[in-house]
Parts: structure tokens; sequence; C-alpha cells
């Protein structure tokens, strides 16, 4: 019998594009948040040898180019493990969804071969090779709120945001993650050019390029650097973990009904809103929106339906396409999948998982 795991998906908690780096890829500071959608990966190890990889949506690749195909194979080669291995992908998410689809289900055809050949790597091998295999892999190897560096596959566990309610709308569109690096590319190259622009006025002053309500003049403003953008985040991230200890200080000092920082504090709820109401009150964002946007405007209107209906957060997850709300509760997100689903829009609800919930759920 296969061995079967669940391979859940991730939503990213802000997100802030770094500079190219000398490699290819762009420095990335982002929280990741593991939810409790999930596809099925199924593995079995026979006699023989060689790795297939069967999946009935003709999208998801079955050759080398696969995640699970070369985080397999390399795995086997570190166990020194021999044998047929056959990998059944059960799509469940949206491809090129932006929920982390085929970095999860490359971490779950790991564990799912580990505990099939009833042998298992060590964790920094688990995550070195994770990280030779793609950028987001090693979030799925800690789970719940991970902080990710680097390029994104440098991971650290951050204190568990509380599960919360949260709603996940996946229109029929596919957005290519190098696509949109390319288009940040740009506009950040063509900002920077403004701003040359702009200070190279007589006497090193700076050019004016607009004009106010009022006619007086002004210089444009241009996007900040991509160095600039990480410590802003950087800075979020912080303030609001700093936010959230400050809170549940507070919260045990706190009689029900009252408030901290105009958070309602009741039995049994303002624990679990407080810590994410605090991160998401530093405003971040997600850079990939300012490129993504103005190409598919339908994302942004998804985003603005949430955000009315009530998310204490609504965003972008990755590059996309999916865009995400959290609720205060699944009743909440349920009331703006209605809405959603009357603009023919397909949602569904789920929750957040905190990491020992993530690693509970992946094999029971």
């Amino acid at each position: 019998m296969p061995v079967t795991v669940r391979s859940f998906a991730k939503i990213n908690l802000g997100l802030a594009i770094g500079p190219l780096r000398a490699d290819g890829f762009h420095d990335l500071r982002t929280v990741y948040q593991t939810i409790a959608l999930h596809d099925m990966v199924r593995v079995q190890v026979s006699r023989g040898s060689g790795l297939e990889i069967r999946c009935a949506d003709p999208r998801v690749p079955r050759d080398k180019s696969n995640t699970c195909y070369r985080m397999v194979e390399r795995a086997m080669a570190a166990l020194q493990a021999r044998g047929r291995v056959v990998i059944e992908i059960e799509k469940r998410l949206p491809v090129q969804g932006g929920l982390g689809g085929a970095s999860g289900n490359a971490v779950a055809a790991l564990l799912g071969l580990e505990r099939e050949l009833k042998k298992c790597l060590s964790g920094g091998e688990r995550l070195q090779i994770a990280a030779e295999v793609g950028s987001d892999l090693p979030l799925f190897l800690a789970g719940g709120t991970v902080l990710g560096v680097g390029r994104g596959e440098e991971v650290y566990p951050l204190p568990d945001l509380a599960s919360v309610a949260c709603l996940i709308a996946t229109p029929d569109v596919g957005v290519s993650t190098p696509k949109a690096f390319a288009d940040w590319d740009r506009l950040i190259s063509a900002g920077a050019a403004e701003l040359r622009t702009a200070w190279a006025g007589e006497g090193g002053r700076p050019r004016t390029t607009c004009s106010d309500a009022s006619g007086h003049a002004r210089l444009k403003l241009t996007p900040s650097s991509p160095s600039d953008r990480m410590l802003e985040l950087g800075r979020a991230i912080s303030a609001g973990l700093s936010g959230s200890s400050q809170s549940r200080f507070h919260q045990g000092k706190a009689k029900a009904g009252r408030t901290y920082s105009g958070v309602p504090v009741s039995k049994g709820r303002g624990r679990a809103e407080t810590p994410l109401l605090d991160l998401v009150r530093t405003g971040i964002e997600n850079d990939f929106e300012r490129v993504v946007f103005p190409q598919y405007p339908e994302l942004r209107e998804i985003k603005s339906v949430l955000e009315q209906a009530g998310a204490l957060y609504a965003s972008l997850s990755g590059s996309g396409s999916a865009v995400y709300g959290l609720f205060r509760s699944r009743a909440a997100a349920a009331k703006a999948s209605a809405q959603l689903r009357e603009q023919a829009i397909r949602s569904v609800t789920t929750t957040t998982l905190t990491r020992p919930q993530y690693w509970k759920k992946i094999f029971d």
C-alpha cells in the first residue's frame, strides 16, 4: 500500500522583493503561513528502478521538471536507497496560484518516501535538498508561521499565529512568477531612472515633475529602493511580533469587554485575534501586487470585495493568482464567499494552520 501524505498550501503575510542577486535570484523578505487546503500525494516503492509521476491534471509535468521528481531523486541518492518509486499527485490546489502547491507536493513526497523506506534524513539534509530544488520548499519542512529570507529558502519558525478563518479566491488566471519578477525589475528600473532625471536640474536641485491640486509644483514620488522595502517589512514584522507579546501580557490583566490598543478583549477570542491583528496593522504589503494588479485588474477587484466584506487583511498570495482574506470567523468568511460567488468567482473557506496542527494532520 502506498503512503498517503497531505500536501498543505501556504499564503504570504507580506512580501518584499529585494535587489537582483548575482545568481539571478532576488532577495526576499516574507512571512509564510500554512493553511489547511491541500493536495494529496501518494508514494510507493517497489522492486525495480526508475521514478514515475502520475497526475490527472495535464498542467502538472511528469518529467524531471517536476519538483517531486527532483526532490525524490536527490533523497534516494542521499538515503542510498534503491527501488522503483511511483508518486501519485491528486491536485486540489490551483496551478500557478501562488499557494506553493508544487513545493508542498515535493516535501510531501519526501516525507512519504521516508516513511515508505523506513529511513530518515537528518533535518539539515532535508533542508539542504529542499533548498536545492526550490526557493519555497523549506517552509513546508517547518509549517505554521515562518519567516522566509534569502531567496525565500532560508526559513526561521516564528511564534505561531493562532488559527483563523481564511477565504481563498481562485480565479481562472495563471500568473507566471518569472514574468512577475521581470515586471518588477522593469518597474524599479523605471523608478530609478525617473528619480535620476528629477535630480538632474540646475545646481543639483530636483526638477519638479507634477503639480498638486493647488497648482504648486512638487517632486513626483518614485518607488522606494528594494533594500528599503525589505527593511520596512523587517521592521513591520518585528513590530508586529513585539506588539503580540505586549498584547498577551496586557490581556492577561485585562477584563472581558475592555480594549487594548483598540482591540476588543473577550473571553476565548481576544488572545486568538490579537497577534494577527498586531501584524497586519503594521501595514505589511505584497510587492507583487504593484505589477500583477495592473495586468489583472480582476484580482485587485477581488481584494476589494474581501476588504469590503470585513476581512482583517486581504492580499495576493505570492505572485498570485490566488487572493486571500483573513476573517474573524468562518461565518464571516462564508458571507464573503457568497459575495464572490455572485460574481462567478470560485473560492473556498479554510483556516490557517499552526505548527502543531500542520504536523499532526500531514499523515492523519
